[in-house]
């Protein structure tokens, strides 16, 4: 058996998947760190080159092969044409039964259905942002604020440290917004 595990990104941990898969048996276990959308992975691609008819390619979940219904059905039928049996651990497809291709198939479109239900709220919440508001955290500082902190650090009669406790900021925020003097620095 041979089995091909996948995460997204580095800050997602693969072993576990891994030994999910040496534990099913697979003494090959092809991996990948991209996301699942990309049509050229490239241990997927050898993963698929290496295996030969009557081989049984093992995966944990259905959408480590990919989350396109259109790519899922392709790659269905692409090993089905060259005799190879597709088992999903987690969903317990086994290709091999008339039963394992169907729910392969219906969990595909459930695969598919999430990952667009996913697009559409993310674009949604997008939209709804007020206008010129961009992603991530509010700024530490607004603009009244760092005038104040500003005026303080010119009037020269507080630290850096001491103006960053008065603003409710860190001293090394208010370093990278403060026009210091360089000659009289902290």
């Amino acid at each position: 058996m041979i089995g091909y595990a996948r995460v997204s990104t580095n800050d997602q941990d693969i072993s576990a998947q891994i030994a999910r898969l040496e534990t099913a048996g697979c003494e090959i276990v092809w991996s990948d760190v991209l996301s699942g959308t990309r049509a050229s992975r490239p241990q997927w691609d050898a993963c698929l080159k290496s295996l030969n008819k009557g081989d049984q390619l093992d995966i944990t979940k259905l959408d480590r092969a990919g989350r396109s219904l259109k790519h899922l059905m392709a790659l269905s039928e692409q090993l089905d044409e060259r005799g190879i049996t597709l088992k999903v651990i987690d969903q317990a497809i086994d290709t091999s039964t008339s039963a394992g291709r169907a729910l392969f198939q219906m969990l595909g479109v459930f695969a598919e259905f999430e990952r667009n239900l996913i697009s559409e709220r993310t674009k949604e919440a997008l939209r709804g942002r007020p206008r010129g508001r961009s992603g991530g955290r509010p700024k530490a500082l607004t603009d009244a604020w760092l005038k104040r902190a500003q005026d303080m650090y010119d009037a020269k009669t507080m630290t850096v440290p001491e103006i960053a406790g008065a603003v409710k900021c860190s001293a090394s925020t208010l370093y990278r917004h403060l026009t210091l003097d360089t000659a009289n620095a902290d």
